[in-house]
């Protein structure tokens, strides 16, 4: 059993136990200090030795726009190959008009009516006459016959040697009187009809009718008004409506002659009307006319819309941009109904014989092998390999490897 002593001197003393403390407190928080600058100085190098990359986001291309490249721009009008401002063949008052302005007029159909008062006299003295000649002619007709009978009972007595030969001339020069006066008055008859024909197609010409199926755009005369077919001054009108077909509407566009040969017949085109800017209407290049204008230098196109729509007018101003065809690509071609993507040049990187880009993932590279379709100044169109959205770098590591972090600038 310890003694008294022995209990005492195990026993720490206040004073000693205090000192103790402050000592270790004294190289407890520099140590803890130390440990905080070096969490702090790995986390600065661990972010400084992450390389920063430039990305770019792949492009959606959007419905309608086109693979090929514009390579000409020309402004144009909207004409319609098949116009005409429909007019009388006489001069005469307008009586009766019956169209309206946007009418669609069928082939034949009756657009106005002029005063046929004196061409229906005129036609009913020509059908007169017409029955006059052919009553004349009848009776010549009747004559000749009488007059055959008489030359063959002449003949008759002559032959038996009762008759003389006096008689029988005289019968003979009237046969033949009556068979002359029988062809003047067959021609007089002839005449007469050509007449009437002609009389009764004065009065047809005092109708009007469409000389094709169309849609009129003016109206320009009112009943009580004169015209003709030529201008003859004065309050005469020249023309009943102007006609136009729908079905013929084209664009005409002046090309500079020093870029016409750019286009070539049955180029693709992209035509976009003045007062449809965000309208994209397919068309295609008719011909160019072999003749340029030495004044303005210019040479004129003929460019046909793939399908007509009622919205398209006559003399609406249009643009349209002349399209470099699309040549089917060495790596393969568009899928139709497939979105087509869009990347910047610089994204581009050779991996052998392979097209990749680096994708920038939760900071990571990734490593894409692309399939390219066209590929000019707006970029390179991927046509396998992205689905869109993604981010792709176009500045960064030059020997990247897939799975290196990465800091992105976007």
């Amino acid at each position: 059993m310890p003694t008294k002593a022995e209990l005492d001197a195990l026993r720490l003393d206040p004073d000693d136990r205090m000192r103790n403390q402050g000592g270790r407190g004294r190289w407890l928080w520099p140590v803890l200090l130390l440990l905080a600058l070096g969490l702090v100085a790995f986390k600065y190098w661990q972010n400084s030795s992450v390389p920063v990359v430039t990305t770019a986001a792949v492009e959606v291309l959007k419905e309608g726009d086109s693979r090929a490249t514009a390579v000409l721009e020309a402004s144009g009008y909207v004409v319609a190959r098949r116009q005409a401002t429909v007019s009388s063949k006489v001069t005469g008052k307008v009586t009766e008009v019956l169209i309206e302005e946007g009418m669609k007029v069928e082939e034949g159909q009756v657009m106005a009516r002029l005063d046929d008062t004196i061409a229906q006299r005129q036609l009913a003295v020509a059908e007169s006459e017409l029955v006059a000649a052919g009553g004349r002619q009848a009776e010549t007709r009747v004559r000749l016959a009488e007059a055959r009978r008489n030359l063959e009972r002449t003949q008759s007595l002559v032959e038996s040697g009762v008759g003389s030969e006096s008689s029988l001339d005289r019968d003979r020069a009237e046969v033949d009187s009556l068979k002359a006066r029988l062809d003047a008055e067959a021609n007089d008859v002839a005449v007469s009809r050509s007449v009437a024909a002609l009389r009764r197609q004065e009065m047809e010409d005092t109708v009007i009718r469409a000389p094709f199926t169309g849609v009129a755009i003016s109206k320009n005369a009112q009943p009580g008004e004169m015209i003709s077919p030529v201008s003859s001054g004065g309050f005469t009108r020249t023309g009943i409506s102007t006609l136009v077909d729908m079905s013929s509407l084209e664009i005409e566009v002046d090309v500079n002659e020093a870029f016409i040969q750019r286009a070539f017949p049955g180029q693709p085109s992209i035509a976009i009307l003045d007062a449809y800017p965000d309208w994209k209407i397919p068309a295609r290049v008719i011909t160019i006319v072999p003749a340029a204008d030495r004044q303005k230098a210019t040479v004129r196109v003929r460019i046909g819309f793939d399908q007509l729509d009622p919205r398209i007018l006559p003399d609406m101003g249009v643009k349209v941009s002349l399209l470099e065809p699309v040549k089917e690509a060495g790596v393969g071609s568009e899928i139709e109904g497939e979105p087509r993507l869009r990347i910047p040049r610089a994204a581009l990187r050779q991996d052998g014989d392979q097209e990749v880009v680096w994708v920038v993932e939760d900071e990571h590279l990734r490593r894409r092998a692309v399939r390219l379709g066209r590929i000019d100044d707006r970029g390179a169109e991927v046509v396998a390999g992205l689905a869109g959205g993604e981010r792709v770098m176009i500045e960064g590591p030059v020997a990247p490897s897939d799975g290196d972090r990465v800091k992105s600038d976007g």
